[in-house]
């Protein structure tokens, strides 16, 4: 029989590991992604909904001086996770270019309470469209990930590699490829991941020990069809609605999450859901923290149902 004080424990912390990232408010580095709203209000309107903690947004976003960084935090009593870097790994000339990025980066991080920096490793810093690497680049690429474990450990940060649409660690084989070719711990991210072909199921369930941290974000699956199909780039189908508030796509990131609790994942949880905005800067309190609300509610349900008794 189900202990009701140790389900009701396991709910509230998942609750409590529960982050945001600022690209659910339509902030991202990609040119022409949409309007960017300031940090201060995006960092409000987390703490508005309940959110303890927060990913970095596009590099720089904070800022690079870390008490200004903190002290845009503290004001806002927001804890940092950690952020997301695009590096080339594939290419040896670019190696040390890369690896001065992650130093720089995990320094941050580390001196603002951060633990996890995201690598994702894209063809070159104008963000290319996906090229397919030569037996000999994937050798430097897999060669090349202890390089940032390390480099980012010096700084007592964990990386992990992201799986992103538009970069060479973008589909199901390169996943696979990344994860039976290295040791690297992974960035489980539920959009991505599908975008790409894989199943964000059997990676919490097959390959938990290597999932190091989570994003949660739901894909309608008609708009993924066209991105795949070339029909659109990864901008026009994010205005199009790729990304949709949690349970309101086609993943099972219920299934994800329960699957990733019942292995023993305690890691961060961070709400991706990637938005554009478009048209106008919505007034305060309206607009993308709607939908971020959304899929709040929607994951305390998965909990509340995961952490009731049985027969309850």
């Amino acid at each position: 029989m189900s202990n009701p004080m140790k389900a009701g424990r396991a709910q509230s912390a998942v609750l409590e590991r529960l982050a945001a990232g600022p690209i659910s408010w339509g902030v991202c580095e990609v040119p022409g992604w949409g309007i960017q709203l300031p940090p201060d209000r995006v960092l409000a309107e987390m703490r508005a909904l309940g959110i303890v903690a927060t990913e970095s947004g596009p590099d720089g976003y904070l800022g690079y001086d870390p008490a200004a960084a903190r002290e845009l935090l503290d004001r806002n009593d927001l804890q940092l996770v950690g952020g997301f870097l695009p590096v080339v790994l594939h290419d040896p000339d670019a190696l040390d270019a890369s690896l001065a990025k992650v130093h720089r980066a995990a320094a941050l991080f580390a001196d603002l309470g951060a633990t996890i920096l995201c690598s994702a490793a894209v063809v070159d810093d104008d963000w290319s469209p996906r090229v397919d690497l030569s037996d000999a680049e994937w050798a430097h690429l897999l060669a090349a990930l202890p390089a940032l474990d390390a480099a980012a450990g010096e700084h007592g940060v964990v990386h992990v590699l992201h799986p992103h649409w538009r970069t060479v660690v973008e589909q199901d084989e390169d996943v696979k490829r990344v994860l039976h070719g290295s040791q690297a711990n992974i960035c489980l991210d539920t959009g991505h991941l599908t975008l790409g072909g894989s199943d964000p199921l059997e990676i919490a369930t097959e390959f938990v020990d290597r999932v190091g941290h989570v994003h949660l974000k739901d894909v309608n699956a008609r708009v993924a069809a066209q991105l795949r199909s070339g029909e659109l780039e990864l901008v026009a189908a994010v205005q199009a609605g790729l990304f949709q508030p949690l349970g309101a796509g086609d993943v099972r990131v219920d299934l994800t999450v329960v699957a990733l609790e019942d292995a023993g994942y305690t890691g961060w949880y961070v709400l991706e859901q990637d938005t554009a905005i478009i048209d106008a800067i919505p007034p305060p309190g309206v607009g993308p923290i709607d939908d971020v609300r959304r899929s709040i509610e929607f994951l305390q349900t998965v909990v509340r149902e995961r952490a009731r008794p049985e027969g309850g």
